[in-house]
């Protein structure tokens, strides 16, 4: 299942799970140290130990620009991975449940995306893989440190899980500031939907764990998961208050107003539109698949249009072909 595409459990405010595991093999400099011949052996040695499982092996050299960013957009690599293409090589699930980032910071990045809150299901589904990989790769681990890694806050499980979560009345109630305090005495961090440094659009926020020595992942995942329902019960709250004031039920019905009538829109637009949309989905306002407008906000991003259209659009373009697309979708 594409995560984008569906729902699952608390699928209303929490978009997406992802578990992450950062692994090197000892018999490798980390990787930005890494000759070209080496990044194709850790490559190929991935390829050969993952063969029997449902994954495509893609040589990133061998995609085009738009269908490379397309894939950070989608969430299922990193930015970084997709700025420099040379030497490195993704696994990937055709659900696209499933990537492995082959010498990206570390030797492999093995992460499972899910829709909804599935913690549990995405560390199980990582965990397998990890196993699989690390009974014929000799991990680099030290038996007081843990796992090792290029970045030293990884050191330890080398596990980053994190939640996407739409907060749109949290955020409206001035919250969100002390929340993020509070969640980082409990060893979390809430940024911006694509982690470290990235602006939050659409008042979607990532929560994940920040501490990984001195952890078992276990106790991360729960950790984390207890959270992550302590907002979502939060947001569901402040929501039920909010749409009671006709203010910002009038923003709700403009904002469905012109995604249904506007000959053009930007990706901020778009993103900030459906924000308020969703709200009213939630809440019961507005009747439209909750998981369409998800998908929509993925799909309908710049790079992701291009690689669709197999040809690079203007913004104009793209704007007039992304306003078209949508009402296509709610109409």
């Amino acid at each position: 299942m594409n995560w984008y595409r569906n729902l699952a459990e608390q699928g209303d405010i929490c978009l997406s799970t992802r578990v992450r595991l950062a692994r090197n093999i000892t018999q490798y400099p980390f990787p930005a140290r890494l000759s070209a011949e080496q990044k194709r052996e850790v490559g190929e040695a991935v390829r050969e130990i993952l063969k029997d499982e449902a994954l495509q092996f893609i040589d990133m050299t061998s995609l085009s620009p738009a269908q490379t960013v397309s894939l950070a957009e989608k969430h299922l690599i990193s930015p970084e991975f997709a700025c420099d293409t040379q030497g490195r090589s993704l696994m990937l699930s055709e659900d696209e449940d499933i990537s492995i980032m082959i010498c990206e910071e570390d030797h492999l990045r093995i992460q499972t995306i899910l829709p909804g809150l599935s913690l549990d299901e995405a560390f199980t589904q990582a965990q397998k893989l990890d196993e699989k990989l690390g009974s014929r790769l000799s991990y680099a681990f030290h038996s007081q440190l843990g796992y090792l890694t290029q970045c030293p806050t990884n050191i330890g499980t080398g596990l980053r899980a994190s939640v996407m979560l739409h907060l749109p009345a949290l955020k409206e109630k001035g919250a969100l500031h002390r929340l993020s305090t509070t969640v980082a005495k409990l060893g979390l961090t809430l940024r911006g939907s694509y982690g470290e440094g990235s602006e939050v659009s659409g008042d979607v926020y990532q929560l994940s764990n920040q501490v990984t020595l001195g952890i078992s992942e276990e106790a991360a995942i729960k950790n984390l998961n207890s959270i992550a329902m302590q907002i979502i019960t939060q947001e569901k709250q402040a929501r039920a208050a909010l749409v009671k004031d006709d203010d910002y039920l009038d923003r709700i019905y403009r904002a469905y107003g012109i995604l249904k009538s506007a000959h053009k829109l930007t990706t901020n637009e778009l993103i900030k539109l459906i924000s308020f949309v969703r709200v009213g989905v939630s809440e019961g306002i507005l009747s439209i698949p909750a998981e369409k407008l998800k998908e929509l906000t993925v799909t309908l991003q710049p790079a992701t249009l291009n690689a669709a259209m197999n040809k690079a659009l203007s913004q104009s373009e793209r704007d007039v072909l992304r306003a078209q697309r949508v009402k296509e979708e709610l109409l």
